[in-house]
C-alpha cells in the first residue's frame, strides 16, 4: 500500500546532506516501524529510491529521512535536493526492515560512516529507549560532512557516542579496541560507504567475530566490470517463454521490454525488491542483499543486476 505524504520540514544537516520530515497528507498516524527500516520514495521523474528512517521508532506523526547529494546521482538524490521543498507531496511505501536489531543481544556496537548514520541513529534511539547496552561510533571525513551531530550531542545517550573525523587525527577510530573480545551475544551493525563497511567487517572477522553477529546495510553497490559479460537465456516457468538476455541488458530490462513487470527499486541488488526464485540453472550473483550462504544455494537471484553462469535460467515467473 502506498502512502501520500507532505514534506513538512526540510533542514541542511551537513554539507550536501538534507533531512526531510514527512507527515501523512491526511494527518493520520503513519504506519509503525522498527529501527533500521527504510521507505521507498517515489519521485516525480518516475524513479523510486530507498531512504532509511532516522527518527525515533516510537514516533507515528512523522518519518524523517536524511539524503546525501551524491555527485554520481542517477536522478534520485539530486532531484530531492533541487526540487523537494516544504509543502511538496510525495508517495512512499510502507516501511520495510532488512536491517533489524537482533533480538536478545546483550550489547550492540553501532558503526556509521557518513550518511550511514541514518539507520544507525534510529537504532541508537531504540536501544536507549529500551535501556540496552550499546556504543555508537560515527566516522566522517570532516565535521562539516557529519550529519545530526548536534542531535547526537544533545541526546540522552550522548556519552555512548564517539565521533571520529579524518581531519582530526586525535579522534581516529581504534578498531581493534572497539572490536576486542567478540562474544556470541554481542552484535555489530555497520552502514556507510562500501570501503568503510568492508574495513569494519574485515577487521571484525580478523578478530574472530562470527558471521551471525555481523549486520550490514549497503546504500550503493560498487562499480561492476561488465567487459566479460556474455549472453544467456531465461525461461518463465509459468508460460514456457524463453528470452535472450544480451551482454548489455539486464534480465529485468529484457522482461520489461516484453511487457513482463518485475517489481524493482534500487536497480543495484541492494534492496531485494526484485528477488526471484530460480528453478533451474546457476545464477551469477552480483547483489549485496543475499548472504553468502543464500547465494550458495542458487535458488534465488536479483534480476536487476545478477546474471547467469549457465546458458539458461528457469525463473519462477
Amino acid at each position: 500500500m502506498m502512502i501520500d505524504v507532505l514534506v513538512v520540514a526540510r533542514h541542511d544537516e551537513a554539507l550536501d546532506i538534507c533531512s526531510f520530515e514527512l507527515a501523512a497528507a491526511d494527518a493520520s498516524p503513519l504506519p509503525a516501524f522498527s529501527a533500521g527500516a527504510h521507505i521507498d520514495v517515489h519521485l516525480a521523474n518516475g524513479l523510486a529510491r530507498q531512504y532509511s528512517l532516522c527518527n525515533h521508532p516510537e514516533e507515528r506523526h512523522r518519518y524523517l529521512i536524511g539524503v546525501l547529494k551524491d555527485p554520481a546521482s542517477r536522478g534520485g538524490s539530486s532531484s530531492l535536493h533541487q526540487e523537494l521543498q516544504v509543502g511538496a507531496r510525495l508517495r512512499i511505501s510502507q516501511p520495510r526492515n532488512l536491517f533489524p536489531l537482533a533480538p536478545g543481544a546483550r550489547r550492540s556496537l553501532l558503526f556509521a560512516g557518513g550518511i550511514g548514520i541514518t539507520p544507525i541513529l534510529s537504532m541508537a534511539e531504540q536501544l536507549a529507549h529500551n535501556g540496552a547496552d550499546f556504543q555508537l561510533h560515527y566516522c566522517a571525513r570532516s565535521a562539516k560532512r557529519a550529519a545530526f551531530v548536534q542531535r547526537l550531542r544533545q541526546s540522552p545517550f550522548a556519552e555512548r557516542v564517539s565521533l571520529h573525523f579524518d581531519e582530526q587525527p586525535e579522534t581516529a577510530l581504534d578498531i581493534a579496541h572497539a572490536l576486542a573480545e567478540p562474544q556470541d551475544d554481542v552484535h555489530l551493525y555497520v552502514c556507510g560507504p562500501g570501503g568503510f563497511m568492508q574495513y569494519v567487517l574485515d577487521s571484525a572477522q580478523a578478530l574472530g567475530w562470527k558471521e551471525h553477529c555481523l549486520h550490514r546495510e549497503y546504500f550503493s553497490a560498487a562499480p561492476v566490470d561488465h567487459s566479460a559479460d556474455g549472453s544467456f537465456a531465461v525461461r518463465l516457468a509459468s508460460s514456457g517463454q524463453v528470452f535472450q538476455v544480451p551482454a548489455d541488458r539486464s534480465v529485468v530490462q529484457v522482461l520489461q521490454d516484453q511487457g513482463i513487470e518485475v517489481a524493482i527499486s534500487c536497480e543495484q541488488g541492494i534492496c531485494g525488491t526484485c528477488l526471484t526464485r530460480v528453478l533451474e540453472g546457476v545464477p551469477e550473483h552480483r547483489d549485496l542483499f543475499l548472504t553468502e550462504d543464500e547465494q550458495a544455494r542458487n535458488d534465488q537471484f536479483t534480476p536487476c543486476c545478477s546474471r547467469a553462469k549457465t546458458p539458461l535460467l528457469v525463473l519462477d515467473l
